[in-house]
């Protein structure tokens, strides 16, 4: 919990700099090292719901950015780079592997 309101503060504190997009993001991993693409979406949801934020403007940019890394196709949920070769398969092409009934 700790390591999220880090970056929950990064985030806030950047975004009220003026920061946005990679500047946001590159400002928030240089404080927080350790944060991971999940940790930073985790960390925008909590500011997106904190009643003391505010400002429009702010909570645009956390929402921008937490979307961007939210939808981002090379990031798997724990932060591991997803390959080509490692994508899921459609559910269409994971019926057509089921055994049929008789």
């Amino acid at each position: 919990m700790k390591e999220k309101k880090r970056v929950y503060e990064a985030l806030v504190d950047g975004a009220m700099e003026g920061l946005t997009d990679e500047a946001l993001y590159a400002f928030v991993k240089a404080r927080c090292p350790k944060a991971t693409s999940k940790r930073i979406v985790r960390a925008s949801l909590l500011a997106l719901l904190d009643p003391h934020l505010r400002d429009r403007n702010i909570l645009d940019v956390i929402y921008a950015l937490a979307i961007k890394h939210r939808l981002d196709d090379g990031v798997l949920d724990d932060g591991e780079y997803e390959g080509p070769d490692e994508r899921p398969q459609s559910s269409q092409a994971a019926n057509q592997n089921m055994p049929q009934p008789s």
